[in-house]
């Protein structure tokens, strides 16, 4: 059951209409919005150097003196405006506490930017009715346009995400709600003030450009040109069900030469790199999150990297790998549910290389299920998708080199004189090639079909 709220906060952004939500909550007895209370370029609001006794220089120092002030008072329901620009760290302090109502304003992205541009042009950013609009029109630039939109639907995805794992709600809001008196009284009503009959929006703003953007925009025809590019249906999208992973610090292996170097192994990956380390130095691995950091700092110039198989050559590895050395539950599941007919565990050694590839071909159409999780059996490292490897990584440490196996002959050479290495013995490494029995154009469409995100990400060609 939720808790009674004792204060808000309004998550927007700029021109979509957060002064005028602003203005008509603060009409309200008992209830004040603090403006834009962490833009880390004013107080609240432009020109302000102090908010409620507390300077600039004390919210820097620490956030939390400003927040304490500002929500803990009693008997009364205050919040602010809070912009993904703003100061990080209260975000999680909002977003953990159940009795701050959470109010999200949104706007059409398109509209908001065409007039923030224009705020920026006439320096007029709120419009009394006393007041005579300021005329102007802006030029698109597409780039700039794609940031914004960027930031803003990152922004929007990780505060529904917070919700949705707290368990919390919030008041959706569009930029039209804000001029209709029911919807206002509605969301008032909802933070707990039953006692107020009927909210009436502000009327002391009014819109600043309620003109066609094609009055507003001075290269109106290359703007819808450069929109029509984009896709906002995400209709290129490729699904992605697969589990996240963790970062594997534990299979990581150094060596101490030069000025440090560390792999980053892929399992199902090129076979041999740790051999190659090993020729330089004795090779550390066993690491953990602690003792990588402790490494870490002992070799400053240190260089990392990870190393890229084809995606069916993995494939291959990952069904050889199934076929000698997974427990054989799994391959009776496989025999049983997967589709995967593997003879019996005796008969697996003599199979001819065509009936190996019968079943591979039969294990490639697994994969695609599995890592679109229309399996019961879990993701094994040997075939997860490389690029959600990559990504677990980087959850704790990105590599600083992504190489691919075909080219470690000609790439490693740059990688061991960014370490400092001088040992010529470790440009002579030799990757195995993929077998050419495995380019056959239906097994290269089914690993396509399994590992399209890392065709995509990394560019892998079929």
């Amino acid at each position: 059951m939720t808790e009674a709220f004792r204060s808000f906060v309004i998550f927007a952004e700029m021109r979509t209409g957060s002064n005028l939500l602003e203005a008509t909550l603060n009409a309200i007895k008992g209830v004040t919005c603090f403006g834009e209370a962490f833009n880390p370029y004013m107080m609240g609001w432009p020109d302000k150097d102090e908010l409620q006794g507390i300077t600039r220089e004390q919210r820097e120092a620490d956030p939390m003196v400003l927040y304490r002030k500002l929500m803990e008072r009693p008997g009364h329901l205050p919040g602010f405006r809070y912009f993904h620009d703003h100061d990080p760290r209260v975000f999680d302090r909002i977003i953990e506490d159940r009795t701050c109502a959470k109010v999200v304003l949104t706007r059409n992205p398109l509209d908001s930017y065409v007039s923030t541009r224009l705020a920026w042009e006439t320096n007029q950013w709120k419009l009394n009715e006393t007041e005579t609009p300021i005329p102007a029109a802006i030029t698109y630039d597409g780039t700039e346009f794609r940031e914004m939109l960027t930031a803003i639907e990152r922004f929007q995805r990780r505060v529904l995400h917070r919700l949705q794992v707290s368990g919390q709600s919030a008041f959706w809001l569009g930029y039209e709600d804000l001029r209709d008196a029911e919807v206002m009284t509605g969301l008032v009503h909802w933070m707990g003030r039953t006692d107020v009959a009927r909210v009436e929006p502000a009327r002391d703003q009014v819109p600043q450009n309620p003109r066609e953007l094609a009055d507003k925009v001075r290269n109106f025809d290359e703007m819808q040109d450069d929109l029509q590019q984009m896709d906002p249906f995400m209709l290129r999208r490729v699904p992605n069900f697969e589990p996240r992973r963790g970062p594997s610090v534990p299979g990581f292996v150094a060596v101490e030469s030069g000025r440090g170097l560390m792999h980053m192994p892929i399992k199902g990956g090129p076979q041999g790199v740790a051999d190659w380390l090993g020729r330089l130095d004795d090779l550390q691995s066993g690491f953990t999150q602690t003792t990588l950091r402790q490494w870490k700092r002992k070799h400053p110039g240190h260089r990392s990297f990870t190393v890229l198989r084809h995606p069916l050559f993995r494939a291959w590895s990952a069904f050889d790998n199934l076929l000698t050395e997974a427990p054989a539950e799994i391959r009776q599941a496989m025999r049983d549910v997967q589709r995967v007919a593997l003879p019996a565990d005796a008969d697996l050694p003599g199979l001819s290389q065509q009936k190996r590839l019968e079943l591979f071909e039969a294990f490639l159409d697994f994969l695609r299920r599995n890592l679109n999780a229309q399996t019961t059996l879990p993701t094994s490292p040997y075939w997860a998708s490389q690029s959600e490897v990559v990504a677990g990584f980087a959850r704790f440490v990105s590599p600083d080199m992504i190489l691919r196996e075909d080219r470690l002959t000609e790439d490693l050479p740059a990688l061991i004189d960014a370490a400092g290495i001088r040992n010529p013995r470790l440009q002579h490494f030799k990757p195995e090639p993929m077998p050419d029995f495995l380019r056959q154009k239906p097994l290269l469409q089914a690993a396509k079909q399994a590992y399209l995100r890392d065709y995509i990400a990394f560019g892998f060609e079929d």
